[in-house]
This record gives structure tokens, sequence and C-alpha cells, in this order.
């Protein structure tokens, strides 16, 4: 068996090391795909401080990546060796993005647009994921479970907290797809002028205006109730209740975290688990990879802006401890396997 260079946590808690790991071999409905791209997540340290979401060590996390189809499994139709793809990883050592070589289920795989490059395409399969669950499949906000964006809202407004943030951006796009005549969003002022280019009307910037505030002036510009806020920082619970301030009573919270659920004061909340491979959110991810690569390839839903870290698999601890630090803002790291010494 062939080996590759992988990023492992050691133990519960322990510490990241690169080290060597089998390639494996596709199972039937797989694909086994070359990371060139795996893009670094929030939840990637977390996993390591807190322990949770792996079932054994040492642990290959790393959830976004693209790269080439190494090799299909059977059964698999609509892909051949050395095609250019991008897909969304998982917590097991077959299918984690944190190394060179990996697998995963061909019906959540979509091939690149040619309008992207790998770094690009490693910046949206979470992130999307996570804000299109949230929004519009019909077992949370269901605001649109065929994903065809035919439905406006036009005369209404909706809220993006940390709008900055990968599922911030795409959460914004989403809300511009689905036609929002308000898309008012929190995120720092330097970011405004981009986040209007994906479709905010309004940018609050949080340096000038204090949480406490937030709500009140948000609904001053809206000039309508706000039915629908998706807060995409997970903070500990501020930017939770701000975010719950500003819905109107009966309208519909999104939360990046995924125990924020339930109702409260008229107002339901849904935690997101933005993952496409729970069997929850399986029938709903197909539908996502069956139309996320021509969004893509039309420029209806764009790439975060992209900062590499350096030294390939072993350049990704020093890029975690960034934005465990609050250090990354409005860029998604990316880091290349392929390039480990």
């Amino acid at each position: 068996m062939s080996t590759q260079k992988v990023l492992y946590i050691e133990k519960s808690k322990g510490p990241f090391v690169v080290s060597d790991g089998p390639v494996l071999k596709p199972a039937a409905g797989q694909l086994s795909v070359k990371v060139i791209s795996a893009a670094l997540n929030p939840v990637d340290w977390k996993i390591q401080a807190y322990d949770f979401a792996v079932s054994k060590y040492p642990a290959i996390v790393g959830t976004d990546a693209a790269g080439e189809v190494a090799s299909v499994g059977e059964g698999v139709e609509g892909f051949s060796k050395g095609d250019k793809v991008f897909f969304q990883g998982f917590f097991t050592n077959e299918q984690a993005t944190f190394q060179q070589y990996t697998l995963v289920p061909a019906d959540l795989v979509g091939i690149i647009p040619s309008n992207i490059d790998s770094d690009q395409a490693s910046t949206i399969p979470l992130g999307f994921s996570t804000a299109a669950f949230g929004l519009l499949a019909s077992h949370y906000a269901g605001l649109d479970p065929t994903l065809e964006f035919k439905t406006k809202h036009t005369g209404e407004a909706a809220v993006v907290y940390g709008g900055s943030t990968s599922v911030g951006q795409f959460a914004i796009q989403i809300f511009r797809l689905l036609g929002y005549s308000k898309i008012i969003v929190n995120a720092s002022g330097r970011h405004g002028e981009f986040l209007k280019s994906l479709g905010a009307t309004d940018v609050i910037d949080r340096t000038q205006v204090p949480a406490e505030k937030f709500a009140e002036t948000a609904k001053k510009i809206a000039g309508v109730p706000i039915k629908v806020v998706y807060n995409s920082v997970s903070d500990g619970g501020e930017a939770h209740s701000t975010s719950l301030a500003t819905l109107a009573e009966g309208g519909v919270l999104v939360d990046v975290d995924p125990e924020k659920k339930g109702s409260v004061a008229g107002k339901k909340v849904y935690g997101v688990f933005g993952s496409a491979h729970v069997p929850t959110n399986k029938e709903f991810g197909r539908v996502i990879w069956k139309i996320l690569p021509r969004l893509v390839q039309e420029g209806s839903i764009v790439p975060n802006r992209v900062e590499k870290v350096p030294n390939g698999l072993a350049g990704i601890d020093g890029g975690l401890q960034k934005l465990k630090n609050n250090q990354v803002s409005g860029v998604k790291l990316i880091a290349h396997p392929q390039e480990t010494a």
C-alpha cells in the first residue's frame, strides 16, 4: 500500500504532527482525490482544543478541499481520473482533508468551474453548505428547498451578523439570490465595499456601532419587520443574543452554533450543522452539489478571498492559531498538502 503525508492530531487535545499514512482505495460510490488545496476553518482548531467530532486518535481533520480525481470507485459515473473537483470532507481519517489524498462520496462532489482555481474552490464547500442548509433546506428555515431561487422576497429585509466570515459571505449571496430588498450586515467597515459587491445593501461597522446598539440600528435601516437573521459568529453568546434582539416576533434566526435551537419569545431558532455527510442533511446535500458548480460558473456565487499558508500540511497549525487568536478577517486560509516536505 502506498503512503502519503498526513496531518494528525496525535491524541485527545494533543499537538498537530505531520506523519505518514496510507493512501486508501475508493469503495463503491467513492472517489479518491489528490488534495491540491485545503481550506482552514475554526472548527479544526476547536476539535483539537475541546476533543469533539472525532471518534479515534490519531485523528485527521479538515473539511474543505479541491483537487484532482486520483481514482474512481465502482459504480461511479460522471467523473474520470484527472478531473478537477471540489468537495466537503468529513471528520474521519478516510474523508478528512488535511492529507495528500482523501476519499469522498461521488454524489457530494462538484467539477471546479472554469472561472475559479483550486484555492478559490476550496473556500466554498463548508461555508456555502452551512449558509445554504440553514436558510434553504426544508428541515431548517426552508426558504428555498429546491435551490432554484424562483421565489423573490421583494420589499423584505434580512440580516447577516458577521458578514465578513466565510459563512457570512455566502449567507449574503444567498439572500441576494432570494431577492431581499434590504440585506443588512454587521462587519468591520474595512470590508464594507467588498460585502456590498456580494449583495449587502447596508454594512453596519462593528467598530463604530457596539453590539448593544446593533438591533436598534438595523431595525431603523430595515424600515420593515426583520423576519430572518443569519448569525455567522460563534462567540459564546453575545452575537446570538444580538441577532435574536434584531429579529421580529414570528421570525427565524439561523445560527452557526448547532446547540442554539428551539423557540425563544415567539422566534424560531435553528442551529446549523453544515455537513452534507450526516444523514439528515444528505438529501439536500445532493441538491447542493448538483446545482452549486453552475451557480459558481455563472457568477451567482463567488468564493472567498484567499490567503495561502506556507509549508503545506506543516503550516496548518500556525494558520489555525491565527484563526484561534482572531487574526484572520475577510479571507480564507488555504494550505497546499502536496507542498509538504
